[in-house]
């Protein structure tokens, strides 16, 4: 019996949704960082075994918006919600609920998916406070079971997991085995780019920052053998102040995204790497549908 199905993870910003999915899958799948919101898009992970094919769907975290691109994360979370098999609520272990988790919990109250209660980043709470948030959540969200976990360490995830595969349905292969991710090449590569400056600038930066791959070519000079892949990056931001924070004095900034972007990549693609990187100034383009559009947050 091969058991399949749909696992969204949904929860705050920066609650350690990307950190959990990565971890199931062995690899990084998902970007990363300490910035809320680094999730834009539903981006759909595929684990597949010889028994079992987990999708695991990493969600941008429910805000409250206050521009398009805001708008545009929070509905593509709430989409989710009917359409998975299973729901992981995650929430923080060492917090009390938030204005923020309780809201979520009010949506979930209306829907018949089975919820999971996931309690990330236990080794930062103190022993009895699990004790304490358990009974609100309960009252909260009503959920079937409960994990308390650390996503980042690993720690009782495996608990966890084998409680997912319990509540799969039987079902096909949805996805080719080797397929790891429903999204093309150009946008994990544009992700892990944005990854880059997210971990590099603060402050406004790293929510005014959005990536375009403008070329993508494999070039005539070879190295062992193969030839060198060329690809062309716009990193576009809202302010002439905010583009000189992501150069940097004389390019040393974004001398260093681009390093650090190119190394990732080449370990990711198994090849050679010339990345060049540009960075342009869209005045506003949270706020404007059309660049939204061009930008891929449909």
């Amino acid at each position: 019996m091969f058991l399949s199905g749909f696992v969204s993870v949904i929860g705050r910003p920066n609650v350690g949704k990307s950190t959990l999915i990565n971890h199931f899958m062995g690899q990084k799948v998902m970007i990363v960082s300490d910035k809320p919101q680094t999730t834009r898009n539903k981006v759909q992970a595929v684990l597949t075994t010889a028994t079992a094919q987990v999708i695991f769907i990493d969600t941008p975290g429910i805000h409250r918006p206050r521009h398009q691109l805001g708008d545009y994360m929070v509905k593509t979370a709430l989409d989710t919600l009917k359409e998975v098999d299973l729901l992981l609520f995650m929430v923080e272990a060492n917090a009390p609920p938030g204005s923020g988790d309780r809201y979520i919990a009010g949506l979930l109250q209306e829907i018949k998916t089975p919820v999971f209660l996931v309690l990330n980043k236990i080794d930062l709470a103190p022993p009895f406070f699990q004790e304490e948030l358990l009974p609100l959540y309960q009252q909260l969200v009503g959920y079937k079971k409960y994990f308390p976990l650390s996503a980042l360490s690993g720690q009782s995830t495996d608990l966890l997991m084998d409680s997912i595969l319990q509540e799969l349905p039987q079902g096909p292969l949805y996805f080719p085995e080797e397929m790891l991710t429903d999204r093309p090449q150009n946008f994990l590569i544009s992700e892990i780019i944005r990854e880059k400056i997210l971990c590099r600038t603060r402050e406004e930066i790293p929510h005014s920052v959005a990536v375009e791959i403008m070329d993508m070519r494999v070039g005539e000079e070879k190295e062992c053998g193969r030839g060198i892949l060329n690809i062309g990056a716009v990193i576009y931001v809202e302010k002439d102040s905010q583009k000189k924070i992501v150069i940097g004095k004389k390019g040393s900034m974004l001398k260093e995204i681009g390093t650090e972007a190119r190394q990732e990549l080449e370990e990711l693609l198994g090849t050679k790497i010339f990345l060049d990187l540009w960075v342009k100034v869209k005045k506003d383009w949270r706020r404007k549908d059309n660049i939204l559009r061009q930008l891929g947050y449909q």
